[in-house]
């Protein structure tokens, strides 16, 4: 990541045409409803594109201020918010968790489930750190893994939207590790402990933290977890697509609940809603190395710090679970970092330094600080589709971009 714009190689202009036609063809093929895209680059707005509906059944068109679920991409915004704790001195990185969530000090490894039914328990080489916590090489689980921990995941269900961020913990701190820390990268609830350590380092709820800390400086004023029954007017419809690729709307309840039901769960590793002009300030103030209109949230070298590949070289392929698949590089603080150019013509396009997260319908953004550049997708479709991303990105960057800007 390069320490100021005057440092920048020269760049591309993305083609907006392009991205247009990529989404009307989405739609016309029926990929998805609608979606829409926009893209900052040079410090000013060079492409919003939309298409198709957000709301097939109302036929409510994908706009501008279209509300979107954004799943998995409330994730950086958590990190930010832990990361902001740090510079004040709250925590280490490398602290042992359970100095600060005692719940978390007696953490075992389930290795097998015995002949007696029972788990097979061993204690960790040392206990997860803070730094592993945000890197996903904790050892927690999402309780979709098949291995012998989730027994006890799928008893308690840590992640109901009926408990608070402090019961989630409470059992999530019972739930045994899937591997010893620092030795496997695993998708998991980690960001949804990152989300109570908010809420136990700042003495805040951790929304109220977010909306005070975050939200409000970046004049993100259209983003929050709960929202009012008013906002299901301009809220995205969900869509699944079947085994014939049809896709057809998440039913109500499922699509409502984690926003519009006043449950009590604000997860650290999902739940916003916004829009796609909300997010781009927040992927902005990242691009502009923690600050946007004067109000800094993070210093330069906590967000160099955040996007740095922090995978330990030891963690193999085999022990990435699906990270590969979003490219060559690692991950750093919450976010997948790009540390080599595209290897072949299946691999997404992206430039080396980029940094980036995703959200299960569909959603992405990312930060490409060589090219001067932020995006962000706005789509309401599951399963995830990565071929998607793979073709949007080949509209903003063309499908024979190198990765690696000339200097």
């Amino acid at each position: 990541m390069p320490t100021s714009n005057a440092t920048l190689a020269p760049r591309f202009a993305p083609d907006c045409q392009a991205i247009g036609s990529f989404l009307s063809s989405a739609v016309g093929e029926g990929r998805v409803v609608g979606a829409s895209a926009l893209v900052w680059q040079d410090g000013r707005e060079v492409c919003f594109e939309n298409a198709g509906l957000s709301s097939r059944e109302d036929n409510r068109p994908f706009a501008r201020d279209t509300l979107v679920q954004i799943f998995s991409m409330t994730k950086p915004v958590t990190g930010v918010a832990l990361l902001q704790l740090w510079e004040q001195g709250k925590f280490g990185l490398d602290d042992p968790l359970y100095w600060h969530l005692p719940e978390y000090e007696y953490l075992q490894v389930a290795t097998a489930i015995g002949s007696d039914g029972n788990l097979v328990l061993r204690d960790p080489l040392r206990p997860p750190t803070v730094r592993d916590v945000m890197r996903h090489t904790a050892g927690f689980t999402y309780g979709d893994s098949g291995e012998p921990a989730d027994n006890v995941w799928n008893r308690l269900e840590p992640l109901s939207a009926d408990n608070t961020l402090a019961e989630f913990s409470e059992r999530m701190a019972q739930v045994p590790l899937l591997a010893d820390p620092g030795t496997r990268w695993i998708y998991s609830a980690g960001v949804d402990v990152q989300a109570r350590l908010v809420e136990v380092l700042s003495g805040m709820a951790f929304d109220d933290y977010v909306a005070e800390n975050i939200f409000t400086p970046l004049r993100m004023t259209d983003s929050a977890w709960e929202r009012d029954r008013a906002d299901i007017d301009r809220l995205a419809r969900i869509y699944i697509a079947d085994e014939h690729g049809s896709l057809n709307p998440m039913p109500r309840e499922e699509w409502l609940t984690p926003n519009f039901y006043g449950k009590p769960m604000t997860m650290g590793g999902a739940g916003i809603v916004t829009t796609v002009d909300d997010y781009m300030r927040f992927a902005r103030m990242l691009l502009n190395e923690g600050e946007l209109d004067g109000r800094r949230i993070l210093q330069p070298a906590t967000i160099l710090l955040m996007a740095t590949d922090m995978l330990d070289p030891r963690i193999s392929m085999e022990d990435r679970m699906w990270l590969p698949s979003k490219g060559a590089g690692g991950f750093g603080l919450n976010v997948f970092v790009r540390n080599s150019p595209p290897m072949s013509a299946e691999e997404n396009r992206g430039t080396v330094d980029e940094f980036f997260w995703d959200g299960l319908p569909s959603m992405l953004f990312w930060v490409d600080p060589r090219q001067d550049m932020a995006v962000v997708f706005a789509t309401q479709k599951v399963p995830f589709d990565n071929a998607m991303h793979h073709d949007f990105r080949d509209a903003v960057y063309g499908a024979e971009y190198s990765g690696v800007p000339p200097e």
